[in-house]
């Protein structure tokens, strides 16, 4: 399984949020790219990037930090960005500057032909944020909720050919109350394409029984504020994850 560090991005700076509240940051590094190649050093297969001023805005306002995210990771290991991707011209720019998969979320929602098109226009780099409550989506940043049922609308995203999808459990994200394990499990067999989850990683333990359950689709896991705050060692993490794998 891989274990996905993140990188929230508010105001050019690597942040958290609590329950995806903007009113309630927590800064944690000046220089998100220097953050990017010390999860790097520390064993990441992949890094996480989220644009929360883009996703708040419907487009992307940290372009310049995003770039040197890409300019300092230097293809070394896959980077997928989400926040504030709400048309093809920007999915086709983040894929140029090197970003290797853009991930929609609040647009797939509101706009499936847009989502449509963009996989058939870049296949293979495109991914679904799915952000849910009591298996119902939230978009707008979770400030709305829908009345859409997660696993339908992630087998229609399917059906389109996007790469993965991202499932984030709003109720807990940022709050270190432990991954909802058996609503991740659930999407996930309902599907044939893999599930990364997120929102609510706190220790090994999480992380244990996230691997434990990978062969039932669930390729990885993103985490934030453990790593940031300490409650999780990333490196101890990344071994553990290595150990199970073999």
């Amino acid at each position: 399984m891989i274990l996905i560090p993140a990188i929230d991005i508010k105001d050019g700076r690597c942040v958290r949020l609590q329950q995806g509240d903007m009113s309630k940051s927590t800064v944690f590094s000046e220089d998100p790219a220097a953050m990017a190649k010390h999860w790097l050093s520390l064993g990441a297969q992949r890094i996480h990037l989220v644009d929360l001023d883009g996703a708040v805005a419907g487009k992307p306002k940290n372009e310049p930090v995003i770039r040197r995210i890409v300019e300092a990771i230097a293809g070394a290991v896959p980077l997928q960005l989400g926040g504030g991707i709400r048309d093809i011209e920007t999915c086709e720019r983040y894929l140029d500057d090197g970003i290797d998969y853009v991930i929609l979320g609040t647009a797939a929602v509101k706009n499936p032909g847009l989502l449509h098109e963009v996989c058939d226009a870049f296949p293979g780099h495109v991914m679904v944020g799915l952000d849910a409550k009591d298996g119902k989506v939230a978009i707008d940043g979770w400030s709305k909720m829908t009345g859409h049922d997660v696993v339908d609308l992630a087998q229609k995203y399917q059906s389109y050919g996007v790469e993965a999808v991202i499932y984030t459990d709003i109720g807990r994200d940022g709050m270190l109350s432990g991954v909802n394990v058996d609503a991740t499990v659930r999407l996930a067999r309902e599907l044939t394409i893999p599930v990364i989850a997120s929102g609510g990683i706190k220790n090994l333990d999480d992380v244990k029984a996230l691997c434990a359950v990978e062969s039932e689709g669930v390729m990885g896991a993103i985490t934030g504020r453990a790593i940031y705050e300490g409650s999780l060692d990333f490196a101890a993490a990344i071994k553990l994850t290595e150990r199970v794998d073999a």
